[in-house]
């Protein structure tokens, strides 16, 4: 019999702030209850780190230069033969998704058979569609609970990426959290009991808008927090993007009352879908899905003022680092210091399942993939235009940045500097080199006889038909 399989993905959510990670301020109880039976990667990260490059990654298994995504646009077409969802869907498992997808179009199974939406703020998706309804189903359950025609989630105003944080305007049991968590427990406790099932409850949250229920903002804004980390490199090198008067600028050095607020508002977040999500994991245990296989994980994370830094899309460890988690039957449990990235996914639960790993998937299952020496990551800057496509490449114990609009290069070292406080911890000529050899042959003309060239023309998605 195969297992069942739970993913439960998170948006936005930093590869340290758990409590079981050592994290100073974040409370999460549950999840570090039951990550302490579960295998915990600690050098898990997000190649590509926002949203619709990194779930590309997740749904294909694949890098962002074979699937195409190397950055942020929305409104094109998800056209993929094989995914994370059909492979399971072909082998049986009853599948359904809960929450956000990110997907173009948005109503795009992508290999689900059954799918209930609430991606949060698209500005595409909202500007496009005719009626909320037709892109979000949490708009109508919340139209007809509230008792109000025109309800919407995003009434109180605040922006879907800004550092503004206020607690959420009505009761818990509307707030899109529990909405997700309702709705998955549904689907367990009437799922078809014939079949294992392939449940993806992914939560909007802890992205913007920061609005966790009052007692969970409360909580932290009762809480002393130390000063996020800040590079003397850092306003030389992004200062440039910053909009003091933009409570969404990517860089911002915001007054210590303004930013113990916001980082309130996101703690808030974390700590109220750790309660989600144990009410989610002992619902499994009492509808007799304690055959499961657990994974929890995040598409990226959110600088939060590390230098002087906040959203996401950069190589820095608040925005690439993710949690990643995995426990269930046949998985050992402890701490894994290996590169692990989100197209390992795909053919870990694969594996976990005792189902076969495409051909297309080159990602490596964390439970018999041989290690990983080198992980490369990419991002093309739609927020920061003047950075062009952001590369980065780490051992796990280094880390090297090149900056592709202006030839700009960083080298940390994580194990003497895992706050990345110091750029000068060696010579880049050999990393310049590995990277230029990932690099050789890319349509933007990143190479030239075997060094990188600044100043090349980038785009998000890479033209169709492009293989590496």
């Amino acid at each position: 019999m195969h297992p069942n399989i739970l993913v439960i993905f998170t948006d936005q959510w930093r590869g340290d702030c758990l409590s079981i990670e050592g994290h100073p301020v974040v409370e999460t109880p549950f999840l570090d209850r039951w990550a302490s039976g579960a295998r915990r990667f600690t050098r898990a990260y997000s190649a590509n780190p926002t949203c619709v490059p990194a779930r590309a990654s997740l749904m294909t298994g694949q890098r962002a230069e074979t699937h195409g995504r190397v950055g942020y646009r929305d409104g094109v077409a998800w056209e993929y033969d094989t995914t994370l969802a059909g492979e399971f869907t072909k082998a049986g498992y009853r599948t359904h998704a809960i929450g956000k997808m990110h997907v173009y179009p948005e109503r795009h199974p992508l290999g689900f058979e059954s799918v209930e939406l609430h991606d949060g703020y698209l500005h595409h998706a909202r500007r496009n569609a005719a009626d909320l309804a037709e892109i979000d189903d949490y708009v109508p359950w919340l139209r007809q609970v509230s008792g109000r025609a025109d309800a919407d989630y995003a009434e109180h105003g605040v922006d879907c990426n800004s550092t503004v944080a206020r607690p959420w305007p009505g009761p818990e049991w509307q707030h899109p959290t529990n909405w997700t968590t309702q709705r998955a427990v549904e689907f367990l406790r009437t799922r078809e009991r014939d079949r294992p099932f392939f449940l993806f409850a992914s939560y909007h949250r802890p992205h913007p808008p920061y609005d966790p229920p009052a007692w969970a903002f409360e909580q932290y804004l009762a809480k002393e927090m130390p000063a996020p980390p800040v590079g003397e490199w850092s306003r030389t090198v992004w200062g440039r993007a910053g909009n003091p008067h933009d409570p969404a600028s990517p860089y911002l050095e915001l007054p210590p009352g303004r930013l113990h607020r916001t980082r309130a508002g996101y703690y808030g977040h974390m700590t109220h879908i750790d309660h989600q999500v144990n009410r989610l994991l002992e619902v499994a245990l009492e509808e007799g899905a304690d055959d499961t296989v657990v994974l929890f994980a995040s598409d990226h994370g959110e600088l939060m003022g590390d230098h002087h830094l906040f959203r996401k899309s950069l190589p820095y460890e608040g925005s690439a680092r993710i949690p990643f988690i995995l426990g269930g039957p046949g998985i050992e449990p402890g701490v894994d210091r290996r590169l692990t990235e989100l197209r390992d996914v795909m053919p870990t639960l694969l594996e976990a399942a005792g189902l076969p790993v495409p051909a297309s998937v080159e990602g490596r299952s964390v439970l018999s993939g041989p290690e990983r020496e080198l992980l490369h990551g990419e991002h093309v800057e739609h927020v920061m235009a003047e950075a062009g496509n952001v590369h980065w490449l780490t051992d796990g114990r280094r880390k090297y940045v090149w900056r592709s609009s202006d030839g700009l290069e960083q080298l940390f070292d994580l194990e003497r500097d895992p706050y990345e406080l110091d750029d000068q911890a060696g010579d880049p000529a050999p990393w310049r080199a590995r990277l230029a050899g990932r690099l050789t042959g890319r349509p933007e003309g990143f190479v030239r006889d075997g060094e990188l060239v600044p100043g090349r023309p980038v785009t998000p998605v890479l033209p169709r038909g492009w293989r590496p």
